[in-house]
C-alpha cells in the first residue's frame, strides 16, 4: 500500500546522517541491523528510514495493515534503547497507539518512528504483533 495519510498532518522527524545500528528482538531471537542512510528508503511503506522501513529492508516481519500511514496499530513496537535519537511522536500517532494492546511508555509505531543514527537502537516487536496466517507472493 504505502502513500500518505490525507486525515493527519505531516509528520516531522530529520533523517540519519551517517550509519547506525537497530537491533530487534522478535520471538525471542535477535537480529542486528547497520542502517546506511544512503540506502534509505528501504521500501515505500512507512517513513523513509522509520523502524517498519528498516524492518522491511532487512527481511524482518513487522505488519502494518495499514501500508504504514499510521492509520492502525499492527506495526506497534517498543523502542527499549535510542528513543532519545527518534522523532517525537504525534497526537496523531497517540492516537492509534491508544488501539494497540499492550502499550507501554516506550511504544510507538514502527511507520511512524524514524531514527536520526546519532544512537544505536533497540527494538522489541511484542510477541502477540505477528500476523501468522501471510499471503506469500
Amino acid at each position: 500500500m504505502g502513500g500518505k495519510n490525507p486525515y493527519i498532518q505531516e509528520t516531522p522527524y530529520k533523517p540519519a546522517t551517517k550509519k547506525y545500528k537497530v537491533t530487534f528482538h522478535v520471538d525471542g531471537e535477535t537480529k542486528e541491523v547497520e542502517v546506511d542512510p544512503a540506502q534509505v528508503p528501504y521500501g515505500h511503506d512507512g517513513l523513509p528510514g522509520s523502524i517498519l522501513d528498516v524492518a522491511l529492508g532487512a527481511g524482518i516481519g513487522l505488519d502494518h495493515a495499514c501500508g504504514g500511514v499510521n492509520a492502525c496499530s499492527t506495526c506497534h513496537v517498543i523502542v527499549e534503547k535510542g528513543s532519545e535519537s527518534c522523532n517525537e511522536a504525534t497526537d496523531d500517532e497517540f492516537d492509534e497507539l491508544d488501539e494497540a494492546p499492550g502499550i507501554t511508555p516506550k511504544s510507538r509505531l514502527g511507520c511512524q518512528c524514524v531514527p536520526d543514527g546519532t544512537a544505536d537502537i533497540v527494538i522489541e516487536v511484542p510477541s502477540w504483533n505477528k500476523n501468522y496466517a501471510k499471503e506469500h507472493h
